[in-house]
Parts: C-alpha cells; sequence; structure tokens
C-alpha cells in the first residue's frame, strides 16, 4: 500500500506520542515494520522540528506588549491577557507548520 505524506505524517506522530519503538509501533498497526523505521528515519522531524525545551528555571519576559518568549533568534510575543483557547491555537498553528516544512 501507499501512503501519502500527510498520511506519513500522521503515522509518524501518532508513533512519536506512544513513546514505543518504530519497530513495535508499525507490528502492532499492521505497518510494515522495514518501511516504518525507513519513515522514521527519512522523516526524522525531532531535530528539524525547530522548537526548543525550555527549562523550568528560564521565565517569559512579561512586559506591556504581553509576554515574549525568546530563544536564539526566535522571538514569541503573546498579548497580555491572551486567552487559552488562542493560545492552543498558536501552539498548533505553530505544531502543523513544522510538520508541513519537515514532509
Amino acid at each position: 500500500m501507499t501512503y501519502s505524506k500527510e498520511e506519513k505524517a500522521m503515522w509518524l506522530e501518532d508513533w512519536r506520542q506512544s513513546g514505543k519503538s518504530a519497530w513495535t509501533y508499525a507490528k502492532e498497526n499492521g505497518l510494515i515494520p522495514q518501511t516504518f523505521v525507513t519513515w522514521a528515519k527519512k522523516y526524522n522531524t525531532k531535530e528539524k522540528s525547530g522548537f526548543v525545551e525550555i527549562k523550568q528555571e528560564r521565565k517569559p519576559k512579561l512586559n506591556a506588549l504581553g509576554i515574549v518568549i525568546e530563544k536564539g533568534d526566535i522571538k514569541i510575543h503573546l498579548p497580555t491577557g491572551i486567552s487559552g483557547n488562542d493560545l492552543s491555537t498558536v501552539i498548533e498553528s505553530l505544531e502543523l507548520s513544522v510538520r508541513r516544512a519537515s514532509i
């Protein structure tokens, strides 16, 4: 069976969240393990994702414009009083754009 890039991305994201080895995940989900491992190597977004873990001791800066999160050359500005729904939308949009860029 042939899978589209979007389907591969879906399988790979589900696998990453599972915490299982690529081989085990593929077998449990009816995929060919050798093929799935190849996808995982080819589309490995862990290094390319653009997301950087921010350690707990780092606190976002709060200024008159809101919260500014900085890491290297990357700055994310969030307005004061941003709702949880709006923040979720921002995060989901970032994740989606990173997934598209890595495929």
